[in-house]
């Protein structure tokens, strides 16, 4: 039931209309539509046969032309043997030219790559760091703790490395990813 909160009073309730007596009192049942007796008026009865007559008599007489007029096929007559000319002279000798070219490259050498280290947490306990370093260990990859003496005391930090080169350790960096241990951070190595 719907409240008018701003007026706070119910709705007024409708009240049932009565009831029929009688023959109407019955109620039909289903779906009724009042249609109006449509009766189809003699002239245009006449007229609409009248255009298919002609409709058919017009697609007869188009099929009969169709079918009587003369087809016109060109035969191709075979072509007598002929010599071909002669290929024209090429005006351009790049072709001869570009067969026998060798071409230098010259690829500079690789600046040499600097060992990497990859850190991944500092604690300050020890023990801490033993286990991030065992969660390491079950991904297969070897870790050590480093004790290192910072401003604000004793830091263990659970580094990775060396390794060779960049790529490997973003290798094994996105191997750490997929394990469950993200924020690992690539360092050059210093010993």
């Amino acid at each position: 039931m719907a409240v008018d909160y701003a007026k706070k009073k119910p709705p007024k309730r409708r009240v049932a209309p009565k009831k029929r007596q009688g023959p109407a009192a019955k109620p039909k049942t289903g779906a009724v539509r009042n249609q109006p007796n449509r009766r189809v008026s003699l002239p245009r009865l006449i007229l609409t046969a009248t255009a298919v007559i002609v409709f058919v008599v017009v697609l007869v007489l188009l099929k009969k032309q169709g079918n009587s007029a003369p087809v016109h096929q060109q035969v191709k007559q075979p072509h007598t043997e002929e010599a071909l000319p002669a290929p024209p002279q090429e005006q351009w000798s790049y072709i001869e030219e570009l067969e026998n070219k060798e071409v230098e490259v010259v690829v500079p050498e690789r600046a040499a790559s600097r060992p990497r280290l990859i850190q991944c947490a500092s604690f300050r306990n020890e023990s801490d760091a033993d286990e991030m370093r065992a969660k390491i260990a079950f991904m297969g990859l070897e870790a050590q703790v480093r004790a290192t003496q910072g401003q604000t005391g004793m830091w263990y930090r659970v580094i990775l490395g060396p390794f060779e080169n960049q790529r490997v350790a973003q290798a094994t960096t996105h191997k750490l990813q997929r394990g469950g241990i993200n924020n690992c951070q690539i360092w050059n190595w210093t010993d």
